[in-house]
């Protein structure tokens, strides 16, 4: 279940800072949604201008973006393992970020304020005092995201400042084997969660993940302790991945109506 929010400016804001904080020689995760698709087309501009980086995509989508922006692509085994390069910085998008969680230990606001190519001011416009949990997989893709960015030295999260909340409490999506839908939907509902499985809009039945399994969006209402949530969901027999990320990011660039805030963990 994908959100909406912020204007198209704002997050072209956001992904192109995360762009931007890329160098040469790079291996960069490829998020997927339309946040991080602008930081795709950015990195696909600097190749042309002769930056030397090189991909490794989270989903078909966005393998299927960075191969029209020029985007030099490895497959994940090709990238991390032994004598492989590793990957440096992921950049990938949030359906809610947690701002001034306790895991992060703010550095404060430090707008880049991206447009274009440039950099304007500081971009303020509030929150962003550090970097807490996400939930991410509006675009069902969280498996392979959360494999891309939990290997990457460096992951940006790139948002708008709807995806900003004090509490998670948004539905946190759950990629399940299609044969375990049902005991993890009980699980799930012994957890106080409220499972819906995901259907698709442009076919009858449910969505399919590129890996082949069902979707449950599950409501908790507001995740007091998403770090325990998180540990409940990956010990349920039939769960693939969750898409809560907990740990896992270390900046998050949001765009705003003057420019971008960027706070680190």
């Amino acid at each position: 279940m994908k959100t909406s929010g912020g204007s198209d400016a704002m997050k072209r804001r956001a992904g192109e800072s995360a762009a931007e904080a890329v160098t040469d020689g790079d291996v960069v995760g490829l998020g997927t949604g339309s946040t991080a698709a602008h930081a795709i087309r950015r990195l696909g501009d600097r190749i042309d201008s002769g930056l030397d980086v090189r991909g490794v995509a989270t989903s078909f989508a966005s393998r299927e973006l960075a191969t029209d922006c020029g985007i030099p692509l490895l497959d994940l085994d090709e990238a991390v393992g032994p004598d492989a390069p590793g990957i440096d910085v992921a950049i990938d998008g949030a359906d809610q970020v947690a701002v001034g969680g306790e895991e992060s230990e703010g550095t404060g606001s430090e707008g880049t304020g991206s447009e274009g190519t440039g950099s304007e001011g500081t971009g303020s416009d509030e929150p962003a005092a550090g970097v807490g949990p996400l939930i991410k997989g509006g675009g069902a893709a969280h498996a392979r995201e959360k494999l891309v960015d939990a290997a990457a030295d460096r992951f940006l999260v790139v948002a708008d400042p709807s995806k900003e909340v004090p509490v998670l409490d948004r539905s946190v999506p759950v990629e399940v084997l299609p044969a375990g839908r049902s005991a993890v939907a009980e699980a799930v509902r012994a957890a106080g969660g409220e499972p819906t499985l995901r259907r698709a809009e442009r076919k009858d039945g449910p969505v399919v993940t590129d890996n082949g399994n069902l979707v449950l969006d599950c409501a908790f209402g507001e995740i007091g302790d998403p770090a325990a949530l998180a540990r409940t969901l990956s010990a349920t027999p039939g769960v693939v991945e969750h898409g809560i990320f907990v740990g896992l990011a270390d900046e998050v660039h949001v765009g705003t109506e003057s420019g971008v805030r960027v706070a680190k963990r």
